[in-house]
């Protein structure tokens, strides 16, 4: 499974990405070995993902959520999608995160 996902980071940001490996990524972007952004703003909080089955529709995705502005991120992250944030992948609020990656 692929995912992109959001973390918010200590100091209020947030940060997406993709990955195939989840839990490890958040691990490694707490562990200073994510991200070159985030590597100072730690601890980071998964707050929200999306599944892809292949990597190209997830880093699609990854490159839109990337380019809104953080308010239309946190319409995302509370499960109010406005039309440029509509959902194409799985969506998760953060409590279920996967359990195998």
């Amino acid at each position: 499974m692929n995912y992109i996902y959001i973390v918010k980071c200590a100091d209020g940001t947030l940060y997406c990405g993709w990955t195939n490996h989840l839990k490890e990524r958040v691990a490694a972007h707490n562990a200073g070995k994510g991200a070159k952004y985030t590597k100072g703003r730690r601890p980071v909080e998964l707050v929200y993902y999306e599944e892809f089955e292949t990597k190209e529709e997830a880093m699609r995705r990854e490159f839109r959520l990337k380019r809104l502005p953080r308010e239309k991120k946190l319409q995302l992250i509370a499960g109010k999608p406005a039309a440029e944030t509509d959902r194409p992948g799985i969506s998760q609020n953060i409590g279920d995160t996967p359990a195998a990656d």
